[in-house]
């Protein structure tokens, strides 16, 4: 191989590596999720996360510290829920929980919850 040849060799690989580095510096593209399911069905889906804690259909336990949600107005559950989103409202995991739902889901829970009977 003449000097020539080589040299273009050595630039192009040193141009790859230095594009690879490049690449590898920039922060990884935010995961593509499935868009909300506002739908009735996708909205009693999402409530279901709610049952572990907050009982079978929004009605906590007897006796149970937790909150039961069913029948709690549309409003005072939208409130709460921004609250622990936002950090405002002291709570074990639900500032957690919180954060994962967007603003329309949090407001068809509510409205989910609060059309349910006590």
């Amino acid at each position: 191989m003449n000097n020539h040849v080589a040299a273009r060799t050595l630039a192009g690989l040193l141009a790859a590596s230095g594009a690879a580095l490049a690449l590898a510096q920039q922060p990884a593209p935010a995961p593509s999720f499935a868009p909300s399911n506002l739908s009735p069905k996708g909205v009693q889906s999402i409530a279901a996360n709610c049952a572990m804690c907050h009982g079978t259909a929004g009605r906590a336990a007897a006796n149970s510290p937790l909150a039961s949600l069913a029948g709690k107005s549309r409003d005072e559950i939208a409130q709460s829920m921004a609250q622990f989103k936002s950090g405002q409202r002291p709570a074990t995991v639900m500032h957690q929980i919180a954060k994962g739902y967007t603003d329309d889901e949090i407001a068809a829970l509510a409205a989910y919850f609060a059309g349910l009977p006590r």
